[in-house]
């Protein structure tokens, strides 16, 4: 085993596998990079512990690239010649600090233990860096296993680009991205990573860097900071999905803040259907609660069609708005994750005595192509909000920033709100009557439905404006439902 000194900077970035990044729903369009502690560096055979009250501690697979001579300003072709070696890491990091690290990562991913190195060092004079190989196991089955071929940045990219920064100097350690695979690790839990060059003379390999998994005992202080919190979106993250971190799921929305999944189809079927017959059609379903009562449109006229993502708010206490109320919060999250034809759906427990959106998060709202927020609080800045062409469905403006009655908790949840449970991927339709929740696998049924009695109604309204009285006619006897079914071939009855 190869001991290796200790290094004066630890780089990592963020996403750099096609896999990963599909995992994720989203590709950057370049490298963007973290620092870990030097303190985090380990060897092999050594245990990890998992923080007291934590939940979401996860293994990444890794390409770690050694920096051999000093690199400033490389070009791509120079880049690999400043690399002397390459072995395996593992770059451990825990979901439960990571949305209060704002991508910084500084406790998510550099505690003590935190990137395992090792244990032996290919030359990289002797590799090809486009045809590296790594693989990770857990408990000994095969968990990640790609190369660098399916790189969004190839490795000589990385060393050029953070050259360009700052020097990189000899010990330094890039880490290199992960594959998919990546989840999460309990005690008890043995992770053994390996690269290898395959196809190279010798078939050179790092051999296995193998870590144990314990559990800690001793709990973080909230006097000092932040305390550990998860959501659902942490746990899809980090377990790599929201099948397998036991999440139900999120329907026709495809979770990743692309795209709502409704057809253009579907979309325009529900455009078309007015509320009321929805909430009609639900209703002789034996869903009776889909309404979100008490809310009224920012823009006369608004229809919005889509599915929901979903934003809670808690009631405002001290010590949780400082732990979950400043920074990258779930409410700014929310916000940015939204994706094209989704419609944001807050929880603010009906109370309109402060501002659950403002303007700035309503234009990052519509730049991400939502369609639109409902909200069973107030609207800060409603008239920017309304000048911006948002639709927004509120229980109208109020002038209170954030903190006074709400404490952004968690997104991507089953919530509340104005009475409905409200799911993410549930299919949300407002106008002028409202706004109406409608279970994913219904929608496309509910729509045909209501279609077909609104052009039931439109007909009956033909012969009540024609004079024939309402009786009978609406809803239609036998008589009427008979003449009703014969309009195609002797149209409107007089």
């Amino acid at each position: 085993m190869t001991e290796l000194a200790r290094p004066g900077k630890i780089i990592a970035i963020h996403l750099n596998y096609v896999s990963r990044a599909d995992q994720r729903g989203r590709r950057p369009a370049a490298p963007s990079y973290f620092f870990k502690p030097a303190s985090s560096l380990a060897g092999t055979d050594g245990v990890v512990e998992r923080p007291a009250g934590t939940e979401l501690l996860a293994f990444e697979g890794e390409i770690a690239l050694i920096i051999g001579t000093a690199a400033r300003r490389v070009s791509v072709d120079e880049a690999w010649a400043h690399v002397a070696s390459v072995t395996a890491s593992n770059d451990l990091g825990l979901y439960d600090l990571r949305a209060n690290d704002k991508g910084s990562n500084v406790r998510s991913k550099g505690g003590d233990g935190y990137t395992p190195v090792g244990p032996e060092l290919i030359d990289a004079a002797a590799v090809d860096p486009a045809a590296l190989r790594v693989r990770a196991w857990v408990n000994g089955e095969l968990a990640q296993d790609d190369t660098t071929a399916g790189l969004l940045f190839p490795l000589p990219q990385l060393v050029a680009d953070l050259s360009q920064h700052f020097t990189l100097e000899p010990g330094d350690i890039i880490l290199t991205g992960t594959p998919a695979g990546s989840s999460v690790i309990v005690p008890g839990d043995v992770v053994e990573i390996e690269v290898d060059a395959p196809d190279a003379p010798g078939a050179p390999s790092s051999g296995l860097l193998r870590t144990t998994v314990t559990q800690g005992d001793v709990e973080f202080d909230p006097a000092l900071g932040s305390m550990p919190a998860v959501d659902d979106l942490q746990r899809a993250e980090a377990w790599g999905s929201r099948e397998l971190a036991g999440l139900p799921s999120v329907g026709p929305s495809t979770g990743s803040g692309t795209q709502d999944g409704l057809s253009a189809e579907l979309r325009a079927k529900l455009e078309a259907a007015p509320t009321a017959g929805l909430s009609s059609q639900l209703r002789k379903r034996g869903l009776r609660s889909c309404f979100i009562d008490g809310l009224s449109a920012n823009l006369p006229g608004a229809k919005i069609v889509g599915t929901a993502k979903t934003l809670r708010f808690v009631p405002a206490r001290e010590d949780l708005f400082t732990s979950h109320g400043g920074g990258y919060n779930a409410q700014k999250r929310a916000f940015d994750a939204v994706g094209e034809g989704e419609i944001i759906v807050i929880e603010a427990r009906g109370d309109e005595t402060t501002g659950t959106l403002g303007d700035i998060l309503a234009l990052r709202a519509k730049t991400r192509g939502a369609a639109g927020v409902v909200t069973d609080g107030g609207v800060r800045d409603f008239d920017a909000v309304a000048e911006i062409g948002l639709p927004v469905f509120s229980k109208g403006a109020h002038p209170s920033v954030l903190g006074r009655k709400h404490v952004p908790w968690e997104f991507d949840v089953t919530i509340g709100c104005g009475g409905a449970t409200v799911q993410p991927g549930d299919v949300i339709v407002g106008d002028g009557d409202g706004v109406i929740v409608v279970p994913a696998h219904l929608a496309e049924e509910v729509a045909d439905a209501a279609l077909a009695q609104e052009d039931e109604d439109a007909w009956i309204a033909e012969q009540v404006a024609a004079g024939h009285p309402v009786d009978g006619l609406f809803p239609m006897n036998a008589e009427w439902r008979a003449k009703y079914a014969l309009r195609p071939a002797q149209g409107p009855t007089s």
